[in-house]
């Protein structure tokens, strides 16, 4: 197995900024601490630090942004070994919009580090103001220098427990500091303060990082609290929900020889989503590896909903569809959506409604009346319509699906079963 826990040297930050050296010399400490890649789980959050995921061979998960303390509370909970290691990488701005998220972590003492890259504004969007940016430093939203004092991070991180909080300046070799912060029992923040060089040395010309840090009144240094790790009450751990899921037996026999990908598009609230769970899970009936994914507006109600669905005799790697094998198309929002990708399908099937006009692909294109059983019926009608011309799914397994899920109640199964000769 490969011991390196960096998959390459050249990082993708901006010349001179300092989360490469955070990247890196975190890196190193984890290393010289005898972690390999999949000992150590790395939690990243929005912002220009969260690019690092590509360039990791260990577990990654990128959360949303603040939301990476939550995760990494989330890892920690689950996993009670201290042969692994949490590490929860965040910028000042997932700082101050998940500031309650750090404090509940420190709160409990989790077995978690939070590295925070505060180079004092939100480098990523444009160098506005944070939570955490002092008074005085100039930034997109504050010209003159920000009015008011940011957040004291490490103050608050110690008030609120945890075991070990430091604050450093990212230059020079700090591999040290990470060491120290790495191998504590119980939470950990080490606060690295550095500078954008894109908009806080633009900003504030001919300042140094060091004048910065002692100007804000937030000076370097550790903070220790001697208390317990984190452990289960009482010993005792809460129930396994992934075992209470219920199981889908795979009694139907399919004919699909290699992975095929499968996108259904139509409008939202016309049960595009359900039509998809239905043919997800008569995949899985089949004896078929599934992976499901749905995207649609903030408004859910509006616009259009499309569901991207792979099918596999054999175990899926990654759920991502470029091009698809077969579109599945039941509206002008699902057409409108999905067009660049139909664009460029060189093979395949496309199956859309009769309605729309036949987009410019090298697909074979199959037209149907879907919307004539209803707008609120079309995509199921689409799925049954597709199971039957591909026999990729035997259209029985999606009927034993739409009657366990009591589907039948709802939608007009006897109509579509006669429209579509089934």
């Amino acid at each position: 197995m490969n011991k390196n826990l960096l998959n390459t040297s050249s990082l993708p930050y901006c010349k001179g900024c300092g989360h490469d050296i955070i990247a890196k010399q975190s890196i190193k400490a984890l290393e010289s601490l005898g972690y390999l890649p999949l000992d150590v789980i790395f939690v990243t959050d929005i912002g220009c630090h969260g690019i690092i995921d590509k360039c990791l061979n260990t577990h990654t998960v990128h959360g949303l942004h603040g939301r990476s303390p939550a995760l990494g509370a989330g890892v920690s909970f689950g996993i009670d070994n201290p042969d692994k290691k949490i590490i929860v990488f965040i910028g000042d701005g997932g700082a101050t919009i998940g500031l309650q998220h750090i404090m509940e972590a420190a709160r409990l003492n989790l077995n978690m580090t939070v590295v925070l890259h505060n180079n004092y504004l939100y480098g990523m969007t444009g160098g506005q103001t944070s939570g955490l940016t002092p008074k005085g430093f100039a930034t997109t939203t504050s010209n003159e220098g920000n009015p008011f004092s940011g957040y004291d991070i490490c103050q608050l991180s110690h008030t609120a427990g945890a075991s070990y909080t430091s604050r450093v300046i990212g230059i020079g070799d700090i591999t040290d500091d990470f060491v120290k912060a790495f191998k504590i029992k119980g939470f950990s923040l080490i606060e690295v303060v550095e500078i954008c060089p894109s908009y806080g040395v633009k900003l504030n010309p001919k300042r140094k990082l060091a004048e910065i840090v002692e100007s804000s009144g937030r000076k370097t240094g550790v903070w220790i609290n001697k208390k317990p790790a984190y452990k289960l009450h009482n010993n005792k751990n809460t129930d396994d929900l992934i075992s209470k899921l219920p199981v889908i037996n795979d009694n139907f026999e399919h004919s699909l020889t290699k992975p095929t990908s499968i996108v259904l598009s139509g409008s939202a609230g016309e049960g595009l989503q359900l039509a998809a769970t239905v043919l997800a899970k008569s995949g899985i009936k089949s004896g078929l590896d599934v992976t499901q994914k749905g995207s649609y507006p903030v408004t859910v109600g509006v616009g259009f909903s499309t569901a991207e669905i792979n099918l596999s005799p054999k175990t899926i790697y990654f759920h991502g569809i470029n091009i698809p094998d077969i579109v599945i198309i039941t509206s002008k929002d699902g057409l409108n959506h999905n067009l660049k990708r139909i664009n460029k399908m060189e093979k395949g099937i496309l199956f859309i409604d009769s309605s729309l006009d036949s987009p410019t692909t090298k697909a074979e294109i199959i037209k149907y009346d879907f919307r004539s059983l209803g707008a609120k019926n079309a995509a199921l009608a689409s799925v049954l319509f597709f199971a039957k011309k591909t026999n990729i799914i035997n259209y029985k397994a999606i009927f034993n699906i739409i009657e366990e899920e009591k589907i039948d109640k709802k939608v007009p199964i006897d109509k579509i079963k006669k429209e579509l000769h089934i």
